[in-house]
């Protein structure tokens, strides 16, 4: 039998586990959050910054250790004003509430992304152009509200009619939620990128523009030559190919990781 110590002794170990088990849930999810955005570069440079004071302590390095005090507040001001949207995009992914766990049910199948895709495909050949918005943990209800909810069954033919330039829904953005047409007509924060592609027309900027404030997929069907190209973690992938379109967005509505490289080698695949 446990004696009184053998179960207070258990206690404490059960204690600093979970301790443990927390502490590990919340810098994987930190890290999740950053690693989505456009501040992993920055933060390597933050951690270098870091290294490199400890080195100057330990070795006594006086001036360089005065130099740290009188620069590292102003450095660090700096860096969150300039980077204020991406800092502002990773904790709102990472307080947003959204878990995994609680959206099973409401992931994008490969039956909504055909339909979606197929509809784009049409739109391509009588030369229309879309935007298409698949939001994931950040909440993007402003952009909701800014247009017009349907909360209508996902076909094809839905949305070849809305973005149609007979319909007063054409302009705008379109958000698919959960299998259902949400919203039409909403509209989208432009990217205050100055270093844009000047062929990228105001619908890739609008494109953008919200994928650097929020985690939402977006695909964008030019007017002007028909590419298909997907804007997500505050970068934009310019006239992909089918297949590349539905294998990313299906990784990203599953919430797996999907990185530029990724992206180049499924478009070398399809070129072979």
């Amino acid at each position: 039998m446990f004696s009184l110590g053998d179960s207070t002794y258990i206690l404490l170990y059960a204690k600093d586990l979970i301790q443990i088990l927390i502490l590990a849930w919340v810098l994987y999810k930190l890290y999740v959050a950053i690693s989505a955005t456009k501040i992993t570069q920055l933060v390597l440079v933050l951690l270098s910054y870091a290294l490199f004071f400890c080195v100057c302590y330990i070795l006594d390095f006086d001036f360089l250790l005065f130099l740290y005090k009188k620069i590292t507040l102003p450095l660090l001001m700096f860096f969150c004003i300039i980077y204020h949207p991406e800092f502002r995009r990773a904790f709102t992914t990472l307080f947003s509430g959204r878990a995994r766990l609680f959206r099973i049910g409401s992931q994008t199948t490969v039956e909504q992304i055909d339909t979606i895709l197929n509809a784009c495909e049409n739109l391509v050949q009588v030369k229309r152009g879309a935007l298409i918005i698949f939001p994931r943990h950040t909440d993007i209800k402003t952009v909701i509200d800014s247009g017009t909810k349907l909360n209508a069954d996902l076909s094809s033919s839905l949305i070849c009619t809305i973005f149609d330039h007979d319909t007063p829904l054409h302009d705008g953005a379109l958000v698919v939620q959960g299998g259902k047409i949400v919203a039409a007509s909403c509209y989208l924060p432009l990217s205050a990128q100055t270093g844009i592609n000047a062929s990228y027309g105001t619908r890739h900027r609008a494109a953008l523009g919200l994928a650097e404030d929020s985690d939402a997929v977006i695909i964008i069907v030019s007017e002007e030559n028909g590419a298909m190209s997907l804007a997500y973690n505050a970068n934009i992938y310019y006239d992909l190919d089918r297949e590349t379109i539905k294998k990313v967005v299906l990784a990203l509505m599953s919430y797996h990781d999907v990185t530029p490289m990724d992206v180049k080698e499924d478009e070398d695949e399809t070129k072979k």
